[in-house]
Parts: C-alpha cells; sequence; structure tokens
C-alpha cells in the first residue's frame, strides 16, 4: 500500500496539470481572438430609444458612436436612432441632449421619432427638435428595418 500512495499522488498530479494546459491552451486561444470580420460590404442597425433615463440615454448614444467608429465598420455601416414613448422626451426641443443629437446628425445617424408617441403624449411636430424625422409609429420602423436585416439594439 505504501508504494501505491506515491504513484496515486503523481497520478492526481499528472491529472490536474494537463487539465490545466488544456485550459491554458483555451485561454490562449481566447486570448487571440480580434473579433468578428465584417466582410460584407455594407451593416446597418438601428437603436430602439424607448426610455428618458439619463444613463441609458447616454448609453445609447456612446454605443452609436462607438459602432460607428470600430475600424471594421468604417464606411459600412448604416445607423438610425429611433425614439418612443418615453424616449419621446429626448427630442424635444429645450432637451439637454441637442448638442448630441446634432452630433450623430453630423456623423450620417438617422435620427426618427414616432408619431404615434407624439399623439399618446399630446405633443405636436413642432415640439421637436426640426432636424428630427417623424415615422408612423416606432414598432413599425423597428419591424421593418428587422425584415431589412437591419441589427435592432437596445442600449
Amino acid at each position: 500500500m505504501r508504494k501505491l500512495v506515491p504513484l496515486i499522488i503523481l497520478f492526481a498530479l499528472t491529472a490536474c496539470g494537463s487539465k490545466k494546459a488544456s485550459l491554458s491552451a483555451l485561454e490562449s486561444t481566447n486570448q487571440q481572438f480580434d473579433g468578428a470580420v465584417a466582410g460584407r460590404d455594407h451593416y446597418s442597425a438601428i437603436y430602439q430609444l424607448d426610455t428618458d433615463d439619463r444613463e441609458t440615454v447616454l448609453k445609447a448614444f456612446r454605443n452609436i458612436k462607438n459602432a460607428m467608429e470600430d475600424s471594421r465598420l468604417k464606411g459600412k455601416l448604416k445607423v438610425e436612432l429611433i425614439a418612443f414613448s418615453a424616449g419621446t422626451k429626448v427630442m424635444l426641443k429645450g432637451s439637454i441632449y441637442e448638442a448630441q443629437l446634432r452630433d450623430l446628425l453630423q456623423k450620417g445617424v438617422i435620427i426618427a421619432q414616432c408619431n404615434n408617441s407624439l399623439i399618446e403624449q399630446g405633443l405636436g411636430r413642432s415640439q421637436l427638435y426640426p432636424f428630427i424625422a417623424l415615422v408612423p409609429s416606432g414598432n413599425g420602423e423597428l419591424i421593418i428595418r428587422n425584415a431589412e436585416g437591419w441589427a435592432i439594439i437596445k442600449p
């Protein structure tokens, strides 16, 4: 029995070592991954903004900016930001987001507002920043864009 104990310990250490080695190989392979290859000529994404929560709004703006600056997508990405429900407040004149919205517009982002949300909230188009596009419904916009193959992103 005394002769078996060292063999059992040696076997256990060897087994643990081989597991660590394969895990290291997996970790190394994972570490070398540098993202998906953007092999298509064109990509499209629509960002859904249905809240006026400041952190979420700023996250949406940051997400759009980051996607547009991704070196794999440069010159290949079309982006739309659709606001509805509580997101409507972001598009209203006097909101604190005018500068960020104008910046997105200058970068080529389509910025659209759901008309149904305006009606439901008793608001009119004249209360939106003048550069905001108006679509019949935000959900309809998401449905159509999805059918066209656009990625739908909800920050």
